[in-house]
């Protein structure tokens, strides 16, 4: 485990200019004299023994509200925080502090995961689409002859013209145990599409070129038959999806091996159009 200090920014309220002349009662001191401008956002970091679990720890003399943020959105919390990293990598955490008459502060520091955590850690590798070395650990599925699965940096897009019957998936293998359960989502987003699905399958039957994949059935899914993804939209495919016949975002397996985690995207060639469905933030992880 490492820890760098990042950046330490102090955003505090400059204090005003105070001008007396003579003995005049109506002229005031100016600026909040109760407010903190140095109140202290610095904070100190330290691991388990494994190194995926973080302990934030701030000052709390003159603060009256900390919020933290580790890359998911700021929230409210207590001068000391615990976190969770279950996947190696480079992480920013953020403490702003609130002290008296609103002033506050910011301080950040990066902390480097070396290992992921032996069970919650991400199996899918590449789910960021962020390098060519990302893209590299997907397969394209030639399902049909239109449409494409194209990858930039930081998403995969699945795209398709009005009536071109495009029938496109990406997949990759990975190595599963049986009798745990392991649960899958992925950021997605797109201006909305017309008779498109979008379809996220995970099973021990490998993919064939050329050939259509259901197997084991649908685990998530935008479908616009449905009432999903016909207008813009953003978020997790877990929250946004929609599709009666989706089984959910958990799996369990009877047998221990390689399963294939597919994702896949097609439309009709009469009035179906894949405007673009992108994705992001693939997750595969086991929770028990």
């Amino acid at each position: 485990m490492k820890f760098n200090i990042f950046k330490n920014s102090w955003l505090a309220l400059s204090a005003l200019a105070v001008t007396l002349t003579g003995c005049s009662p109506d002229e005031v001191t100016g600026g909040n004299p109760i407010s903190n401008p140095n109140v202290d956002a610095s904070f100190t970091v330290s691991a388990d023994a494994s190194g995926n679990h973080i302990t934030a720890t701030g000052v709390t003399q003159g603060v009256i509200v900390h919020r933290w943020d580790i890359g998911a959105g700021q929230f409210k919390g207590s001068s000391a925080e615990d976190f969770f990293f279950p996947d190696a990598g480079t992480y920013t955490i953020t403490h702003t502090v609130y002290g008296s008459g609103g002033s506050s502060n910011t301080s950040t520091q990066t902390i480097t995961v070396d290992t992921p955590d032996p069970i919650a850690g991400n199996l899918i590798l590449g789910g960021k689409f962020e390098t060519p070395d990302d893209h590299s650990k997907w397969t394209v599925l030639n399902i049909s002859n239109n449409g494409a699965f194209t990858f930039g940096e930081g998403s995969a897009t699945v795209t398709g013209g009005l009536g071109s019957n495009a029938h496109k998936a990406i997949y990759q293998a990975v190595e599963v145990e049986a009798g745990h359960e392991y649960k899958l989502d992925m950021k997605v987003w797109g201006p909305g599409s017309t008779d498109t699905w979008f379809e996220v399958y995970v099973n021990a039957q490998a993919p064939v070129q050329n050939s259509d994949y259901s197997a084991g059935g649908k685990k998530l899914q935008l479908n616009t038959w449905a009432g999903c993804a016909t207008a813009p939209f953003e978020g997790m495919l877990s929250v946004v999806g929609c599709g009666g016949d989706s089984q959910g975002p958990v799996v369990e397996f009877t047998q221990s091996g390689t399963v294939y985690f597919v994702i896949k995207g097609g439309c009709t060639g009469d009035n179906g159009a894949i405007n673009s469905i992108s994705l992001t933030n693939v997750e595969f992880r086991r929770i028990n």
